[in-house]
């Protein structure tokens, strides 16, 4: 193939250019955490994506929440459910929002002269009709962009796109670090509403007017591909191998489970007669040094003796690979010798370094 017809394919629609995307897990797939369960609080959610709220008792989030068809060329989504008439308050917010690591938007030229212009696009459904709201906003919550939007039918999934002209002004961090926020808000009060359109050193997390889904009892809002790149169109979604995507995902959070009983994770050497040294590899090269927690976690040693983890002496090494340092429930490990940690069937050990 020419040069020619190489450039011609990768301006053609529906040719992924690779990584224009800036959003990982877009579409919704990865759940690691959560494995499609539901939950209420404030928190983590499917991967990379995040509950922003005040509040943990005014709605229920789920991946592929109500079971509806999503959009053509997706199969996941992330969705809000409200359980009951909520009246918002000044200070109150609900979101779903990603911090994006300093390094993947240091292209985009926020707080210079040079800022590049974005374009933010997902598709939305909600029960709700009317103007929506969301925001861009840098790491110290001092400057953002509340942005809105027109949800037009009800319960009928509708494709949105926001173009923002780039923040020449602000601190925006260009390292491993939250270099950018991108929220999607479905209730706000007036404290962290602001006007829709511009740059503001402010923190707002949507804009003033926007629809509230938890004012409505049993309202429904759901999203997926989200996108946001440069440019000033919102182009074809950026579609990667769900291996990619993974990986992806795994340099924030990792998690080793089984279905089995005592699955391996890692081994190592006692340091005491409750406490070892066990080293482990981690799956991908994370953000920074993971914390560690985990359910249903053994240690092996001894003969194949097996007792339940009982706490740690922490974590050390680097972002590659770790020693952790688990204890045993009960004494018995001889100093020296090998030990394995296990997981039993239904537990994990899993890895965080989140922004």
């Amino acid at each position: 193939m020419t040069t020619a017809n190489i450039l011609s394919q990768l301006g053609s629609p529906g040719v992924s250019t690779g990584f224009k995307n800036k959003i990982i897990n877009g579409a919704m797939v990865i759940d690691q955490r959560n494995s499609g369960n539901s939950g209420t609080a404030a928190g983590y959610t499917v991967d990379r994506w995040s509950m922003s709220s005040n509040l943990s008792t005014k709605g229920t989030w789920q991946q592929n929440a109500g079971s509806v068809t999503p959009p053509a060329g997706f199969t996941n989504y992330l969705g809000f459910t409200s359980n009951s008439a909520y009246t918002l308050a000044a200070g109150d917010f609900f979101s779903f929002y990603q911090p994006i690591e300093g390094y993947n938007v240091a292209d985009l030229g926020f707080g210079t002269a040079n800022a590049k212009t974005v374009t933010l696009s997902f598709w939305v459904r909600s029960s709700l009709t009317g103007t929506f709201g969301g925001s861009l906003g840098n790491n110290g919550s001092s400057r953002c962009y509340p942005y809105t939007y027109t949800i037009n039918s009800a319960n009928t999934w509708e494709q949105k796109s926001i173009t923002v002209a780039g923040d020449t002004t602000g601190t925006w961090l260009t390292n491993n670090g939250t270099g950018l926020t991108v929220s999607i808000a479905f209730g706000v009060g007036s404290t962290y509403s602001g006007t829709a359109g511009s740059w503001a050193s402010a923190n707002y997390l949507s804009a003033t007017g926007a629809t509230s889904v938890v004012g409505t009892n049993g309202a429904t809002f759901y999203i997926t591909g989200v996108q946001l790149e440069v440019g000033t169109t919102a182009t074809n979604f950026d579609y990667r191998s769900i291996g990619t995507e993974l990986a992806l995902c795994q340099r924030y959070y990792a998690k080793m489970n089984s279905t089995v009983s005592n699955g391996a994770c890692g081994a190592g050497v006692a340091r005491a007669s409750t406490a070892s040294n066990v080293f482990i590899k981690l799956p991908v090269t994370m953000r920074t040094i993971p914390t560690v927690s985990y359910s249903s976690a053994y240690l092996n040693y001894n003969s194949d003796v097996y007792q339940l983890v009982n706490g740690n002496s922490g974590v050390q090494g680097g972002t590659d690979s770790i020693n952790y340092f688990p204890n045993s429930s009960t004494a018995g490990m001889t100093t020296g010798y090998s030990v394995l940690l296990a997981i039993g069937s239904g537990g994990y050990v899993d890895f965080s370094s989140e922004l």
